[in-house]
């Protein structure tokens, strides 16, 4: 059976690759991501994963086609992808010293119009910043297009006190979930 996955994420590529699954074709979907007023960070999650699945599959009805969105949340409030050095050093300010949720909408559209999703929440405790750490990291780079501002997976790692729950979910793909998404649509895994 043919796998496509909906995202341009190189992240997403990465952890499939952990559990043996190379998409046969990697379509972003292409759809509005804002955030309707009074939508929970858990629903929106699941929304734009639905969504993103639905658009490519569209494109491809005889395959699998798998998404994904992750939204990074402090209370109810989504923060956004961060494409400015304001915005990043707002997200920053706004994570110092606090506990923020990481949620990963995964959605599976199968042939015959059949979506099947999962939400995945891990909570993050990020250290005090102090203006130079956020200085420095706003000169790192590897903010941009990131939700909340920052990367896990990269040198973002060193602000984050604790960890509860999945890392692959705050890197963008719960790949333990996203397995049993696949094994239970016929996908063959290892």
């Amino acid at each position: 059976m043919r796998l496509v996955l909906a995202s341009a994420s190189p992240r997403r590529v990465d952890l499939l690759a952990r559990i043996g699954v190379i998409p046969d074709a990697i379509v972003p979907a292409e759809i509005d991501e804002s955030v309707p007023k009074g939508e929970l960070p858990r629903d929106h999650a699941r929304r734009l994963a639905r969504e993103k699945a639905e658009a490519v599959a569209r494109a491809h009805p005889d395959a699998l086609v798998l998404a994904a969105d992750t939204v990074v949340a402090v209370g109810r409030r989504i923060l956004p992808k961060v494409e400015d050095e304001a915005t990043l050093r707002a997200c920053m300010r706004l994570l110092s010293g606090r506990r923020h949720r990481v949620l990963t909408g995964v959605a599976l559209a199968q042939p015959r119009g059949v979506i099947r999703d999962r939400v995945v929440e891990t909570m993050i405790a990020m250290k005090q910043l102090s203006d130079e750490e956020i200085d420095y990291y706003t000169g790192h780079g590897e903010w941009r297009g990131k939700a909340g501002g920052y990367a896990l997976q990269g040198y973002g790692e060193v602000y984050v006190r604790q960890i509860a729950g999945s890392y692959s979910n705050v890197v963008g793909l719960p790949v333990a979930e996203t397995r049993v998404l696949l094994k239970s649509a016929g996908y063959q895994l290892a």
